[in-house]
């Protein structure tokens, strides 16, 4: 048994999920002197989000780790990954590990989640399931084994139409797989959706393209072998359904084997049996989360875990919170699908009134439950378009300012400006309230107060988990400031105090074509001075300029505006080389163009990726090498791509119509007009574009800025898909263009955000802060409401006139080529620190340690060096060259 400890109370947590991650932060937020939390994880990472687990699927790298990790750095914690709890003893007040260590406690707090269970049907064990970071790991994995396998997308069969189900049949379908959802009821998301929200949402899914199999369950799996699918899932009375792997995702089991074990209380269908101060029937053993039953309800929501790790933190320092019961409200995260719902969605409080207003055509279904004199809110539901339910949820049980049809998209609704008491909640997943937010605004109590939504999030640690409260948190911010007389600046930087779209009309306005005109007519102060600016505002003033006049970025007077990346034409990476990326519009290349790049990439030793985006990339050029490489690229009809600038990267397709047999429209054609009409059109941050040739969705247009669906009748286009971090599935403006009207729109759509958007602001944020948003796109887009739909179109066309490829400008100018140098007198030298290892084939960035103790250790150009390596049938470079530690070399 481990020693006495040095502190005088020693709590353990077993679990290593969100509900052990939000309680071991609030244990430490109080501060208790001699409060030790040990916390042992059965995974072998840091507690993760598995709220946002379905960004895995198209963010591999993304750890989706919880919060600070300095948390885990703290003296008073002890985290252990990959050591699971086998035994728990409550009479010894002891947990025992997998190795046998007997681990003593003062108190002890299962926070040991549940599992995902598998149907029980014939062939169960050949059913994957969707649960963990290992799980999703493993169907990316196995979809791409399959596509090589079979030479075919392959279909995938979720068994589950919850939330987990949706959120795994997105992912799946995201990854090039066809999908069908089995689910037993008429409708999906039954648990937190009535019956007109279900249908409406089946109606949504099934024109995104997924198969729906309802009302039924499963009654076998059967392999086929040697057929063209791989499984059959068989009904009773259903048709069949052929797939190649099924997922399940079905629900939650409780893991209380532990609690069970020791002889603690469990509920009727498991989870450990807890009071409302989360305590078990044992002393000094406490339950949150998943695991937890109370009122013998186990409830798979990250809200509910929150709200007990507080409990139990509260309990533990002295405190005498309670928990309240379920907050049941859930949003879904399938890209295209905005879905929400929140309290009593069901109508069942007696006596109330259900104020519904629905649009099957569009997909769209909105419900307010309220008490039976229409005043005190009770629940809501929302398909289609949830944007109420950020600014309703936390009105739940509370007097609506207006009358219910008041919130709803309904034509006779007005936009309701909502004053939120102070202990209204506006971030579930940290329990922040309005007045939590608005103190810390003000600054009470000697803090200083945050008036940057930045600082509010450091602050009150509102949005820092899921981030669909910041909208909300941001209006009650803004509100706070103007109620205590202080400015809600839209200033652009200390240089300038006008927003950056101001900026920008003035500038256009005054025909100005420089910083220093510009400083001299709006900058603050007025003093065109060299030092003036900074790296808010040049960059900013750069990108406004490039976008009005189409001027050379590194000509006379705007070299010295650009950040890093512009400067160099290139991506520098983080050993100071830099990667060279050519478009290739639509991602069509001809095999003349592959041989062009990967002699290249031989001849220069660059590690070479195929980009998310389409795109080859080529790392580890040094800065002296760029002219060099780009001339052999542009002598072969390539441009640059834009990959290091605020502009168009990329208009991803799918094959279109030409070769698959499901596309109705040419969309690899429609790509290459749409690229090649928009490239090198700097904005405030970078576009995607994306084509798809049918409802399939093979390009992911709708998570892209400007996404366009091929239909029979036309072109539909979404604007305002953003991938990254906060993935945001872009909003129908417009269907069945033909191809002159989608092009004039979007003519429109990209000149007006240019001109309106703020800096660094993707299409999805500029949107949202609109007042209207995508209505107010739309009007300006479509019906021309501010007359100004000509001179967009005239601004685009002027930019396509005046291109010019960055490239090929630089080459042809050896002023400009000076540039790119790493010595003055030496242009061919190289960084001899620059270090590489060999890696699958190909060279990539040494870490410290391998800098240190690889065997294999690539330097500057060494002949000698080279040509023992191509002897030892390594690949490499006229430009690259390998130390060789053992040989002394």
């Amino acid at each position: 048994m481990s020693g006495a400890p040095p502190f005088t109370r020693h709590v353990v947590v077993v679990g290593g999920g969100p509900a052990a991650h939000r309680l071991t932060e609030a244990l430490l937020s109080r501060e208790r002197p001699g409060l030790h939390v040990s916390v042992y994880c059965e995974e072998s990472s840091a507690p993760y989000d598995r709220v946002a687990l379905s960004k895995r699927f198209d963010e591999p790298e993304n750890t989706l780790l919880l919060g600070d990790a300095a948390l885990w750095d703290d003296p008073r914690v002890a985290l252990h990954t990959g050591q699971p709890v086998v035994a728990l003893d409550p009479s010894a007040k002891t947990v025992t590990l997998a190795d046998g260590e007997e681990v003593a406690y003062d108190d002890v707090v299962l926070a040991t989640g549940s599992s995902a269970p598998r149907p029980g049907i014939p062939g169960q064990d050949e059913i994957a399931v969707y649960r963990t970071i290992d799980d999703v790991d493993w169907l990316v994995r196995r979809v791409e084994e399959l596509k090589r396998q079979l030479g075919r997308d392959p279909h995938c069969a979720v068994i589950g139409g919850g939330l987990l189900g949706l959120e795994a049949a997105g992912g799946l379908a995201g990854q090039g797989a066809d999908v069908s959802i089995v689910h037993s009821r008429g409708h999906l998301m039954n648990a937190q959706l009535d019956e007109g929200g279900g249908r409406a949402l089946n109606r949504l899914l099934a024109q995104e393209g997924y198969n729906l199999q309802l009302g039924e369950r499963p009654k076998a799996l059967s392999s086929n072998h040697g057929g063209r699918y791989g499984y059959t899932l068989e009904f009773e009375r259903s048709s069949h359904v052929p797939c190649d792997l099924v997922v399940a995702a079905i629900g939650i089991t409780p893991r209380d084997e532990l609690a069970v074990e020791a002889g603690l209380t469990v509920g009727p269908s498991g989870g450990v049996v807890i009071n409302d101060t989360c305590l078990t029937s044992a002393p000094n053993v406490w339950a949150i989360g998943e695991v937890a039953c109370f009122e013998d309800i186990c409830m798979g929501l990250v809200a509910p875990a929150n709200a007990m790790a507080e409990v139990v933190a509260d309990q533990l320092c002295g405190g005498q919170a309670s928990f309240e019961g379920f907050d049941t409200a859930a949003k879904l995260k399938l890209a295209g699908m905005d879905v929400a719902s929140f309290g009593d969605t069901f109508g069942g409080t007696p006596g109330a009134l259900e104020v519904v207003y629905a649009d099957p055509a569009q997909g769209l279904y909105q419900k307010l439950v309220v008490t039976d004199d229409a005043r005190t809110l009770l629940g809501g539901v929302f398909v289609g378009d949830a944007g109420p339910y950020t600014s309703l949820r936390p009105l739940l049980g509370r007097e609506l300012p207006a009358e219910p049809a008041a919130f709803l998209s309904a034509p006779s609704g007005a936009e309701i400006d909502l004053e939120l008491p102070d202990d209204a909640q506006i971030c579930s997943c940290k329990d922040v309230s309005a007045g939590t937010v608005r103190e810390a605004v003000s600054g009470r109590d000697g803090a200083a107060p945050c008036k940057t939504m930045g600082a509010l999030k450091a602050c009150t640690t509102v949005g820092t988990q899921c981030g669909s409260c910041i909208p909300l948190a941001k209006k009650v911010m803004e509100k706070e400031m103007l109620a205590q007389g202080v400015e809600v600046t839209r200033a652009m930087c200390e240089h300038f105090s006008q927003s950056r779209s101001e900026l920008f009309e003035g500038v256009r306005a005054a025909q100005l074509r420089s910083f220093t005109e510009i400083v001299d007519h709006f900058g603050t102060p007025a003093d065109s001075s060299e030092n003036l600016g900074c790296d808010v505002c040049k960059p900013a003033v750069a990108s406004m300029l490039a976008a009005m006049h189409d001027e050379y970025i590194l000509g006379t007077g705007h070299g010295g505006l650009q950040d890093t990346n512009d400067r160099a034409l290139a991506n520098m990476q983080k050993n100071g080389t830099y990667s060279v990326m050519p478009r290739i519009p639509a991602g069509e290349i001809t095999p003349a163009k592959l041989a062009v790049i990967a002699q290249v990439a031989t001849d220069f030793g660059l590690y070479t990726k195929i980009s998310a985006a389409q795109r080859i990339d080529l790392f580890g050029a040094r800065l002296e090498q760029l002219p060099s490489i780009w001339a052999r690229l542009v002598d072969a009809g390539f441009e640059s791509g834009q990959a290091y600038g605020k502009a168009l990267r990329n208009v991803k397709s799918c094959v279109g119509s030409t070769w698959c047999r499901y596309g109705v429209q040419d969309s690899v054609a429609m790509g290459i007009f749409l690229e090649n009409r928009y490239k090198g059109l700097r904005s405030p941050h970078k576009m995607k574009f994306g084509v798809s040739g049918c409802a399939r969705e093979c390009a992911e247009a709708r998570a892209k800025d400007v996404g366009v669906i091929a239909t029979s009748d036309g072109w539909n286009m979404y604007v305002g898909g953003n991938g990254g971090a906060t993935p945001v599935h872009g909003q129908l403006l417009a269907k069945d263009l033909d191809d002159d009207t989608l092009v004039a729109y979007i003519d429109r759509y990209i000149m007006y955000y240019i001109r309106t958007a703020d800096r660094l602001q993707r299409t999805a944020r500029w949107i949202e802060e609109l007042p209207g948003g995508v209505d107010h796109v739309k009007d300006v887009v479509v019906h021309d409401s501010l007359g100004v739909a000509a001179d967009l179109e005239h601004s685009i066309a002027e930019h396509v006139d005046r291109y010019e490829d960055e490239w090929a400008a630089t080459l042809r100018d050896p002023e400009k080529l000076r540039r790119f140098r790493s010595f003055v007198n030496a242009p061919e030298s190289p960084d001899t620190d620059l270090k590489y290892v060999l890696e699958r084939g190909q060279i990539r960035p040494a870490t410290d340690q391998e800098r240190d103790s690889a065997d294999l250790v690539l330097i500057g150009p060494t002949i000698p060096v080279r040509e023992e390596l191509r002897n030892q049938g390594h690949g490499v470079s006229s430009s690259t060259a390998v130390a060789l530690k053992e040989t002394g070399i």
